[in-house]
């Protein structure tokens, strides 16, 4: 029988390994999934926590992949914008 530590830290290591992901998307991704899936209360607990592990290894895997292949463009919400910038082109957008 799973304990309520081993599900922590499984969802833990879920939320950390979903952290790692360089692309904003496939992050939000997983850590979606892994809030939703642990949200649930399933029937047969231990059988979920075998396929979480299972999924946590894909996790793992497909984060060094991402990692290698990676490329220098961020997604527009993860742009480190100056706000001063920002808020000056906005004034002149509004000034139109």
């Amino acid at each position: 029988m799973a304990t309520a530590s081993e599900v922590k830290a499984l969802f833990r290591a879920f939320l950390r390994e979903g952290r790692r992901y360089n692309n904003y998307n496939v992050r939000e991704y997983i850590i979606r999934v892994a809030k939703e899936r642990f949200r649930t209360s399933p029937s047969d607990v231990a059988a979920k926590l075998a396929e979480a592990k299972k999924d946590l290894a894909l996790v793992k895997r497909q984060a060094i992949v991402y990692q290698l292949y990676a490329g220098p463009i961020k997604n527009v919400l993860e742009l480190d914008v100056d706000k001063a910038v920002a808020s000056a082109r906005l004034k002149e957008l509004h000034q139109h």
